[in-house]
C-alpha cells in the first residue's frame, strides 16, 4: 500500500529542506489513488496529465513561500471547479462548471494541488455517507461503521492519507460528524468567512463550507488561505479585526454540559470518552462551569423539524418535481416533507429561534467556549439502513443547532471506546471566535499553538491598539488618532502583568509608560486602556510620531487577546519615574492628582 500524503506542517518542511518537489509529491498522490482501496471516496478526479502539469509548473515558477505551495486537497462534489462537472451526488443533477467556486480559487492560488471531487451524501442532506448512488463510504476504522456525512469522502481522502486536506461543506453537522468518525480534526467556521459562492446549497442562509485536516494547525492554515468576502456572496461576512488574534487558553471560561442534558444513546464507551476528555479540557481552561443544553437542542430542532427543510426546496424544487426518480429515496422523503410550511410557519420559526439565540446570548455571557460530545454513539452502514432518518437525527444530536444559532465549531479526536470505536469532541463559541477555539483545540491536542495572522497578502485593512495615556479620549495627542481614521472600538483592561510609570515632561504634564513586569520581578496590575479601531495603512505614520522611550507592541488585555499598543523601554522606568499602577490607569492617577 502506498504511504499515507503528509500533513500540510510535514509537507512544507520536505518541501523547504529541499528533498521534496511538487512533482515528485504528485506521483505519490497517483500512486495512492491506484493502489488505495478506500472505497468510493472520489466522484470525480483531475487527469493525470493535468495534475502533473500543474505540479510541474509550482515546481518550476511556483513560489514556495506560498501558503500552500505544492498540498494536494479534494473538494466536495458539491462545490464548483472550472471545468469538471459538479454532481450534488446526483448524476442526473450535474452541470458542468464554468469558474472555480471562491474558495477553491484562493486555495489554488495560495499553491495548492486540486486532486479530484468527493462523493456526499446526495445534496448535503444527510450525515451518513450512504445516502449517494456513488456507494457508501465506510470510515477508515472499518467494521462497517460509517463515515459520516454528508461530506463523506472528504473526510475520508483526508484520514485515509490521500490528501493533506479537503474542503466539505457543514449545515447540519456535515464537517464535524466525519470527522469524528474517521478520526481527523473538522473546522466549521462561522457562517460567511468562507465564501459559499460557487456551492449548489443545502440551506442557503445556514450552509458553511468547512475544512478537514490532520491537525488543527492545518485546518487553520486553510481557514487563512481560503476566507475572503467577495461580492459574489451576499452571505458572506469579514473577520472582525479585534478576533484575528486568538486568546489564551487559560483566560477562557468553559461550559460543560449539565449532565442530564447529555445523552450517549446507551453507548457507555462514549460517554466514559466524554467525561476523560473534558477532565482533560478543565486542566488548560480558566474555569468551568454547567451550561443547559435546552436552548441549544430546541434550536437544532428546528432545522428538520422546523420550516428550515423548506429552504432546502428552494434550489431543489424544479429538479424534484421534474426527475423525482432521480432522487435517493430517503434523500426525497427528507426534501418532500418541506411542502408542509408555508410563509406563516417559515416567520413563526424565526421568532422561535429568536428567543432561543437570546437565551444562548445569555449563557455566552458566563462562558466562553462549550464543549459537547460530537456524536453520541456510532452506527453501522446496516444499522444505519434499519433507520436511515431516525438513526441520522441521533448523529446531528450534537451538531445540527450551530449555524442556527451563529456559531463557531472545531472538532477533535478524542480517543477511542473500550469498543474500538473512534470517539470525538467538539469545541462551541459565538460567531467569530474560530481562532479562540483552535487555539484551544491545538492545546487539548498536543500541537502548537495554530498561526493566527490575517492571510497573506495585503496588510491587514484595519488593527486595533490599546491606548494608555496621551491619546486617550480627551487627551492632548487623541487628535493623532482621530486624524488618521482611527475610531473608538471602548475600554479594556490589560492582564494583571503590566505596571503604570510617570515620566517628567518639559511640559509639566507628564508621559506615562506601561512596562511588562518580568516573570520573577514585582507584581504586575490590570491597566485601564481604550481600544481604538486603526486604518492599517495609517500605523507607520502613528508609529513614527511615537517619541522614546515609547514604541507600538503586543499589549494582553484581561480577556487574553493581545493587541497593539503603547509600551515603554524597561531602562525608563527607574528613577525619577514615579511608579503610578496602583492608581488602575492614566485617567484615575490625574483625578488623584487633583484632589491632592
Amino acid at each position: 500500500m502506498p504511504d499515507p500524503v503528509q500533513s500540510i506542517s510535514e509537507l512544507r518542511s520536505a518541501y523547504r529542506d529541499g528533498g521534496l518537489t511538487p512533482t515528485d509529491q504528485v506521483e505519490r498522490v497517483l500512486d495512492g489513488l491506484a493502489g488505495r482501496d478506500g472505497g468510493p471516496v472520489w466522484i470525480s478526479t483531475v487527469p493525470a496529465d493535468r495534475l502533473r502539469e500543474r505540479a510541474r509548473s509550482l515546481t518550476r515558477h511556483g513560489d514556495p513561500a506560498l501558503p500552500l505551495y505544492g498540498i494536494p486537497f479534494a473538494v466536495k462534489d458539491n462545490i464548483d471547479v472550472a471545468g469538471m462537472v459538479t454532481t450534488a451526488g446526483c448524476p442526473d443533477f450535474g452541470y458542468l462548471a464554468t469558474r472555480d467556486a471562491p474558495v477553491v480559487r484562493r486555495l489554488l492560488d495560495a499553491g495548492a494541488l486540486l486532486v479530484g471531487k468527493t462523493n456526499l451524501d446526495q445534496f448535503a442532506t444527510g450525515l451518513t455517507g450512504a445516502r449517494s448512488p456513488y456507494g457508501s463510504c465506510q470510515s477508515v476504522f472499518g467494521g462497517g461503521l460509517v463515515s459520516g456525512g454528508s461530506s463523506s469522502g472528504s473526510a475520508v481522502a483526508v484520514a485515509s492519507g490521500q490528501v493533506s486536506f479537503a474542503l466539505g461543506t457543514d449545515t447540519a453537522g456535515s464537517g464535524r460528524v466525519p470527522a469524528a468518525l474517521n478520526g481527523i480534526v473538522g473546522l466549521k467556521p462561522t457562517r460567511g468567512l468562507l465564501s459559499t459562492a460557487g456551492v449548489v446549497p443545502a440551506c442557503r442562509s445556514l450552509d458553511c463550507v468547512s475544512v478537514f485536516a490532520t491537525d488543527v494547525a492545518g485546518a487553520v492554515d486553510v481557514l487563512h488561505a481560503a476566507r475572503a468576502v467577495t461580492t459574489a456572496d451576499p452571505w458572506g461576512r469579514p473577520l472582525p479585526t479585534e478576533q484575528v488574534v486568538a486568546r489564551m487558553p487559560g483566560t477562557l471560561r468553559l461550559g460543560v454540559p449539565r449532565a442530564e442534558d447529555l445523552e450517549f444513546f446507551g453507548d457507555t464507551g462514549q460517554e466514559a470518552r466524554f467525561a476523560a476528555g473534558v477532565e482533560r479540557l478543565r486542566t488548560f481552561v480558566g474555569s468551568s462551569r454547567p451550561v443547559p443544553l435546552g436552548p441549544f437542542f430546541d434550536a437544532g430542532d428546528l432545522l428538520y423539524r422546523g420550516p428550515w427543510v423548506a429552504e432546502r426546496l428552494v434550489a431543489l424544487d424544479d429538479f424534484l418535481r421534474s426527475h423525482p426518480d432521480s432522487v435517493h429515496p430517503v434523500t426525497r422523503a427528507v426534501l418532500e416533507t418541506g411542502r408542509r410550511y408555508d410563509a406563516v410557519d417559515a416567520f413563526r420559526g424565526q421568532h422561535h429561534l429568536r428567543a432561543l439565540r437570546a437565551q444562548v446570548d445569555h449563557i455566552w455571557q458566563d462562558v466562553d467556549v462549550l464543549v459537547v460530545p460530537t456524536v453520541g454513539t456510532t452506527f453501522t452502514l446496516d444499522e444505519i439502513a434499519e433507520d436511515p432518518i431516525g438513526r441520522n437525527a441521533v448523529l446531528g444530536r450534537y451538531t445540527q443547532f450551530a449555524n442556527l444559532l451563529d456559531l463557531a465549531a472545531v472538532t477533535v479526536p478524542n480517543g477511542f471506546t473500550s469498543a474500538g470505536r473512534p470517539a470525538s469532541l467538539t469545541l462551541v463559541g459565538p460567531a467569530f471566535t474560530d481562532t479562540t477555539l483552535a487555539r484551544l483545540a491545538a492545546t487539548l491536542t498536543g500541537e502548537q499553538a495554530p498561526a493566527v495572522a490575517v492571510e497573506s497578502g495585503p496588510p491587514p485593512a484595519e488593527l486595533v491598539v490599546a491606548v494608555v495615556g496621551r491619546h486617550l479620549t480627551g487627551e492632548s495627542r487623541n487628535a493623532e488618532l482621530v486624524g488618521r481614521g482611527a475610531s473608538l472600538v471602548g475600554a479594556a483592561r490589560t492582564a494583571p502583568l503590566y505596571r503604570l510609570f510617570r515620566m517628567d515632561t518639559p511640559d509639566g504634564e507628564g508621559l506615562p509608560g506601561l512596562v511588562r513586569v518580568a516573570p520573577d520581578g514585582p507584581a504586575g496590575h490590570q491597566i485601564d486602556v481604550e481600544l481604538w479601531r486603526l486604518p492599517g495603512h495609517a500605523v507607520g505614520g502613528l508609529l513614527a510620531g511615537v517619541p522614546a522611550p515609547l514604541s507600538l507592541g503586543w499589549v494582553r488585555l484581561h480577556d487574553g487577546r493581545d493587541v497593539l499598543g503603547f509600551l515603554c523601554e524597561a531602562y525608563a522606568a527607574g528613577p525619577p519615574a514615579e511608579d503610578i499602577s496602583a492608581a488602575g490607569g492614566w485617567r484615575a492617577y490625574r483625578r488623584a492628582a487633583v484632589r491632592r
